[in-house]
């Protein structure tokens, strides 16, 4: 069975792109939503194993919902994502638990699945 993904980001021209380059990676996306009460919800219904999450949601903050995600009992692998390259940093968000951060334009970088998947 393939990693199962949950792709968390309030654009839904962005979710389609991470959906068909997270397909293409190996990896299965489970599930998609577009703000932090609807990531929070699907996470704990799906328990996907790793999920990419927007760094600015309009009900939240993406960093916030990123340290509650592997806080989670099940502790999904959780990736940082912005279109804005310098919104955060690696350091930064893996003092709240996550794996890293990765600027959108870097999606198709074969370093996603990596950062996912921890192979």
């Amino acid at each position: 069975m393939c990693p199962t993904v949950l792709v968390i980001d309030d654009d839904a021209e962005f979710r389609r792109l991470a959906v068909q380059v997270l397909g293409a990676m190996g990896l299965q996306v489970v599930g998609e939503a577009g703000t932090y009460a609807e990531g929070a919800a699907a996470a704990a219904e799906l328990r996907p194993d790793s999920a990419l999450v927007d760094v600015e949601l309009p009900d939240g903050n993406g960093i916030e919902l990123a340290a509650h995600l592997v806080s989670l009992p099940w502790r999904p692998r959780v990736v940082v994502a912005s279109s804005d390259p310098e919104a955060t940093s690696t350091a930064a968000v893996q003092t709240f638990g996550a794996i890293g951060f990765l600027p959108k334009e870097e999606l198709v970088d074969g370093a996603l699945a990596t950062m996912l998947t921890g192979d």
